[in-house]
């Protein structure tokens, strides 16, 4: 399997004006068969990280492609974010036993 090093040139050399992530994560599978969706997009993010020679507009297009690739397919629906409700009633008793 590629390293994230190797995965991050293949993708500061194959994102350019135009491209579709689509295109982009088949290009990269061609160079590196065995490299995963998730592989491919921490190379990104790896890459922005990493020197990209000055190019703003090479880094865009890998900072589009991050992030678009870490968002959920189109049509699924983003994962609900639950808090558990803190039991104020609980509290309430702890704090009056500790009065008494």
């Amino acid at each position: 399997m590629a390293s994230i090093e190797e995965l991050a040139g293949t993708l500061q050399g194959l994102a350019g004006p135009g491209i579709k992530r689509k295109e982009l994560v088949a290009a990269v599978r061609e160079k590196h068969p065995k490299a995963s969706k998730k592989d491919i997009v921490r190379a990104a993010f790896y890459a922005l990280t990493s020197a990209v020679d000055g190019d703003v507009e090479r880094a865009q297009r890998l900072h589009d492609f991050a992030l678009s690739e870490r968002a959920p397919e189109d049509g699924e629906p983003p994962l609900p974010v639950t808090r558990r409700k803190k039991d104020r009633r609980r509290d309430a008793h702890r704090n009056h036993q500790k009065a008494h």
